[in-house]
């Protein structure tokens, strides 16, 4: 029996405007979002999140540009845009961050060096912690 290769395209999802959806995205291209996503979304490439659109859960990728409104947990592995449009609450682990003027930001960021490739880096590691030594 042979094996099926099938060959990792990059691709381009869309959830489109007046669309929701509730449940998990696994994807290994990029997604524009201009509906509701409800869970959480993994991706390998860029997630753009439209004027219209909206996500309520956690966010890992490579890269994000946010227009619209984000409620979650956010990891990215590379850049960060938060267009004026953007309306973020939540909690952001990146490396780099850009934020218009406009913007419209509350949670907490964390800026760190990721060095692995889209949504392969792990999420939630904490560094050890260096104990003070008393005398």
């Amino acid at each position: 029996m042979a094996k099926n290769n099938i060959p990792e395209t990059q691709s381009v999802n869309l959830l489109g405007q007046g669309t929701e959806i509730s449940g998990d995205i696994i994807s290994n291209g990029d997604f524009r979002i201009d509906g509701t996503l409800k869970g959480s979304i993994k991706s390998k490439g860029k997630i753009v999140v439209g004027p219209t659109g909206k996500i309520e859960g956690e966010v890992t990728c490579k890269n994000a540009d946010l227009s619209g409104e984000v409620n979650a947990k956010i990891t990215i592995s590379e850049l960060l845009t938060m267009k004026s449009t953007a309306k973020f609450y939540g909690d952001i682990i990146t490396n780099k961050l850009a934020i218009e003027p406009g913007a419209t930001f509350s949670g907490s960021c964390k800026m760190e060096n990721h060095k692995a490739d889209g949504a392969k880096f792990s999420i939630g590691n904490e560094r050890n912690r260096i104990k003070e030594k008393t005398a």
